[in-house]
């Protein structure tokens, strides 16, 4: 048996009420599957108590601990997988991520993610991942939402995971995103300054909340568009939290074109996703200490977007 990865949760009470499944599969990034067989084999408790079964609904403050390995779906490649890679060495991938592909296995998906793509494609990535078998998710030291597209940077070796995270973790990571957002934005730049968690009307989204964690996103308008009232903007992250650029642009209510989940609409745009662009991407080589920066420019369906609005559409330029 492989060493467990132990995860401890306290309920907050975005999650209260729900099942004790759906939790551990939220919390952990398993599949309900692979939940449900977490709860059977007993490696799961809810403040010191196994569950009855797995409809038990948690409650605030309970405390889950989740012991997770030994499960079936395992970390296999995956060759079919279309993946776009701008640069390779022995320490690092860039890939330029399309639309509608899941970074790494969770929350119900179990294959056909870029990890297995790229699994397929560097032998490195899978000695990896075979040095921690419990992972599902080896040299990934950052991620980009399913529906968003763009650049992203996956170590290849230890070492360099180390030094990629600690990039990140001291904020020194360049990242410029382009994103199409509702309304008419009053400032041609600015600073979102507002901490994100859980939404309490919603566990999968996240919102603006008093004990969440800090998050600072930077803007600036690139156009503005008149019919329909939108603005192009260019957005820099200085933190990384999951659904920043959503949720921060929801939060002053100017959601993301296209983004459902968020209240964004479409605006009678031809959009199946959000109009969200990861753009450009700069760091420091793991190894050679050397700047690196890449840019992506938008993908077609994104670009027919802007060709439309600035055929149709009145537009002035921002700051």
């Amino acid at each position: 048996m492989t060493a467990a990865r132990v995860i401890t949760e306290t309920i907050p009470s975005a999650l209260a009420g729900q099942r004790i499944d759906r939790v551990v599969a939220m919390v952990a990034g398993v599949s309900r599957s692979q939940a449900l067989t977490l709860l059977e084999a007993g490696m799961v408790t809810v403040s010191n108590a196994v569950p009855d079964k797995p409809s038990q609904r948690v409650e605030v403050d309970d405390v889950v601990v989740i012991e997770v390995h030994d499960l079936d779906d395992s970390l296999e490649a995956d060759a079919s997988v279309p993946i776009t890679v701008v640069y390779a060495d022995d320490d690092v991938v860039v890939v330029d991520k399309q639309a509608g592909l899941v970074v790494h296995p969770g929350s119900g998906v179990t294959d056909g993610t870029l990890i297995q793509g790229l699994l397929s494609r560097f032998p490195a990535l899978g000695e990896l991942a075979a040095a921690d078998p419990d992972s599902e998710r080896p040299g990934v030291v950052h991620r980009i939402d399913r529906g968003t597209s763009g650049l992203l940077v996956v170590a290849l070796n230890e070492d360099a995971y180390r030094h990629l995270v600690g990039q990140f973790s001291s904020r020194s990571v360049g990242r410029l995103y382009t994103a199409l957002v509702v309304g008419d934005l009053e400032s041609d730049a600015g600073l979102i300054d507002a901490p994100l968690g859980r939404s309490p009307r919603d566990p999968i989204r996240r919102a603006v909340v008093t004990d969440g964690k800090a998050a600072r996103t930077q803007y600036r308008v690139i156009h503005r568009f008149t019919d329909p009232r939108c603005s192009l903007v260019e957005c820099r992250l200085e933190t990384g939290r999951t659904h920043q650029i959503r949720a921060h642009f929801t939060a002053i209510d100017h959601p993301i074109v296209g983004d459902d989940r968020y209240g964004g609409s479409r605006l009678g745009l031809p959009l199946e996703r959000p109009f969200l662009h990861a753009a450009e991407l700069r760091f420091e080589h793991p190894r050679t200490g050397e700047t690196m920066r890449f840019e992506s420019a938008l993908p077609d369906d994104l670009a027919v977007v802007v060709s439309r609005l600035e055929t149709e559409s009145g537009r002035t330029s921002g700051g």
